[in-house]
């Protein structure tokens, strides 16, 4: 069975969500197993997104419109259709860059394969740029002293790191160079954004510096 999910960003009126509806109807979502969210892609909270993953059974398949109305982020994007793939569900994805994303076909789970990929290669240039970023302002002295701030490089990296159960969080803190304090005002502990962490993530997003040096 094809459940179906659609997403626009703005509540004003100025988007329709009738072109996704018309693609999912014709790639064969009946309208009432259709669900929908008014609101960011960027947003924690989407309870359309969350009454179609509970609708779904093993052998079904979530189908969207696009891939960036799944998505936060490549990351999401992956963790949850892995999650879905371990429930024995399906994602296809009916037009734009993602259109040959379909896991129920060997041709889709390659694709989605290389997005995984891209995203593992992702997290890894992060971790890298974070890190050489640090030991450059090491050696230039910058070890204590003014307050730290959180970067979108930072938060990304301890987004990536706070999901780990072998993570601890003093050591990572040493190594974002930033306190406990500074890193779960954007963080929680699983992972997910704080409200201080999305308004970083947003474009031309700043941050607070910390209260206190680490």
């Amino acid at each position: 069975m094809f459940i179906g999910y659609m997403r626009v960003s703005k509540t004003d009126g100025s988007q329709t969500t009738d072109p996704q509806r018309d693609a999912l109807l014709a790639t064969g979502v009946e309208a009432d197993r259709i669900y929908q969210d008014l609101a960011s892609g960027s947003q924690d909270d989407r309870p359309g997104l969350e009454a179609a993953l509970n609708a779904l059974r093993e052998g079904d398949t979530l189908v969207v419109w696009k891939l960036d109305r799944l998505g936060r982020n490549l990351r999401h994007l992956v963790n949850t259709v892995h999650d879905l793939t371990s429930r024995g569900i399906g994602f296809k994805v009916v037009t734009g860059q993602g259109a040959s994303i379909d896991t129920t076909t060997p041709a889709g789970k390659l694709v989605f394969g290389i997005f995984a990929a891209l995203a593992e290669f992702e997290r890894e240039l992060i971790s890298e740029r974070t890190k050489a970023g640090l030991a450059s302002a090491r050696a230039r002295g910058r070890v204590g002293g003014a307050p730290y701030k959180m970067t979108a490089a930072k938060l990304r990296l301890a987004m990536a790191a706070m999901g780990k159960p072998e993570t601890v969080v003093g050591e990572l803190c040493k190594e974002l160079g930033t306190t406990r304090q500074t890193l779960y005002r954007h963080v929680a502990p699983d992972g997910t954004l704080r409200a201080d962490g999305r308004r970083l993530l947003e474009p031309g997003g700043t941050s607070r510096s910390s209260t206190s040096s680490k």
